[in-house]
């Protein structure tokens, strides 16, 4: 800051930015709404994209000429094109479109604006149950979350191993994607996923598609409530807990340590907080998202997964640390 920023009480500037930067991002989230870079496509001038998805002309050149401004299109001669970025990324004809996903981020726009309230009310004042959000709400959800999981798949893999298996239990699978990799890793292992009935014909597609059907099944059930089978090898509960209270992750737990034979295996892989809980920053901020999402979610530490597996009967309770945001704590029953 300079001295006479300094002398005036000025912020500083990097807090000033910190603090207004929603604006980018709301834009931006605007601009994916509305299929925007889409629009665009090869080039158009701001009335020709306007006329393509409907929207005033006027108003989307001002959120042209922004993206423009952050480096997200090029405009000359008041044409607009994509960048290499956006071309790859943002376009519904790039097979590496993350659109679909990144719109979750947009479902959550509504939800952290009532942060405010939520802190004062000690939890969601919104919340719905994932069941009853919608189709459009659930397919953005499982596609997001479906891009994180196939980024981290092989990861996770490795790192657990699928030799000697046999069957695994997916608790709150999703798209399938962590089943998938697992069932590709071993050709002996089969699969089953447990999820819910909004999820279970995603979860379908994205299996059939990847040719492991005949080893990799989808049971409708709630993981909070219902029974989750006997004699499994590996029960993996990926991006889950944070959704649970403290007495749901203990509960489920416990069920999850009656479901595994002797000598199985339980994987969570989640965001594993640091004993005071204000590390590492992308977990601490996601217990924030748990807040304005869920009745009682939130990110938990390591110190907390070892009392509750402990106290649901596993023994050999490990943490290993990943690439990435997120950690596994691993542990046996014997």
């Amino acid at each position: 800051m300079e001295r006479s920023q300094e002398a005036a009480g000025a912020l500083p500037d990097d807090l000033h930015e910190r603090i207004r930067a929603f604006q980018e991002s709301r834009a931006i989230l605007s601009a994916l709404e509305l299929d925007l870079f889409t629009a665009v496509g090869d080039g158009g001038t701001a009335g020709q994209v306007a006329a393509r998805i409907g929207t005033d002309a006027r108003a989307t050149e001002m959120l042209l000429n922004a993206m423009a401004s952050m480096g997200l299109l090029h405009k000359q001669e008041g044409v607009f094109r994509n960048t290499a970025v956006t071309s790859r990324y943002f376009r519904a004809d790039s097979p590496d479109n993350a659109r679909p996903a990144l719109m979750h981020i947009a479902h959550l726009w509504t939800r952290w604006s009532t942060l405010t309230d939520c802190v004062r009310a000690g939890t969601s004042v919104t919340h719905e149950e994932i069941a009853g959000r919608g189709e459009d709400w659930t397919e953005a959800f499982i596609a997001a979350m479906d891009r994180n999981a196939r980024e981290r798949a092989p990861l996770v893999v490795r790192t657990v191993g699928a030799a000697g298996v046999g069957r695994m239990l997916d608790v709150g699978g999703g798209s399938g994607a962590y089943s998938i990799a697992f069932a590709k890793a071993d050709p002996a292992l089969t699969v089953e996923i447990l999820d819910l009935a909004d999820v279970a014909p995603i979860a379908r597609k994205h299996i059939q598609s990847a040719g492991v059907a005949d080893r990799v099944s989808v049971r409708v059930g709630d993981l909070r409530s219902d029974a989750l089978g006997r004699d499994y090898g590996l029960v993996l509960i990926s991006a889950i807990c944070h959704m649970l209270s403290p007495e749901e992750n203990c509960d489920l737990l416990r069920r999850s340590h009656a479901a595994l034979a002797s000598g199985g295996r339980i994987v969570i892989q989640d965001f594993i907080l640091e004993p005071d809980k204000t590390a590492p920053r992308w977990g601490a901020l996601f217990a924030l998202n748990m807040l304005v999402g869920t009745r009682a979610g939130s990110s938990y530490s390591e110190v907390e997964y070892r009392e509750w597996l402990g106290a649901a009967g596993f023994q050999d309770i490990r943490l290993v640390h990943m690439p990435g945001p997120t950690a596994l704590m691993i542990a046996s029953r014997h």
